[in-house]
């Protein structure tokens, strides 16, 4: 008696949905820790980040996009952002964002200090 052919399709199938939800909830679990741990960190206190360097504040907000070496990656390179923009459309990217970049992701003093050290960059 021969077996169908269906079988075999049908365990594989079964076995490939089963590995998709287990990689779409595990991957889920990954993203919402990265999202509370950094939402953790912008309700952090202003004035705390505002004290830092504004590579170390480029470093915790905004590297994660733009790359630990301002090269980019989900967001554009930045290493020659300063012959681009100006310090005041760099202050107002970081505010309004757009083009995939949330807004206020620096706040207060930050914002500018940030802004200042991105427009030395050409």
């Amino acid at each position: 008696m021969k077996r169908s052919p269906l079988v075999p399709f049908g365990m594989i199938a079964g076995l490939a949905i089963i590995l998709m939800i287990v990689i779409g909830i595990w991957g889920g679990n990954i993203a919402q820790e990265r999202a509370d741990k950094n939402n953790g960190a912008s309700k952090g206190d202003t004035a705390n980040l505002a004290s830092l360097s504004a590579d170390k504040i480029y470093g915790q907000k905004c590297s994660t996009c733009h790359g630990a070496n301002l090269e980019g990656g989900m967001g554009p390179n930045l290493q020659k952002i300063g012959g681009q923009l100006s310090k005041d459309k760099i202050v107002n990217q970081i505010k309004n964002g757009g083009g995939g970049m949330p807004a206020n992701v620096i706040t207060g003093d930050a914002v500018d200090k940030v802004a200042d050290w991105l427009s030395k960059k050409k």
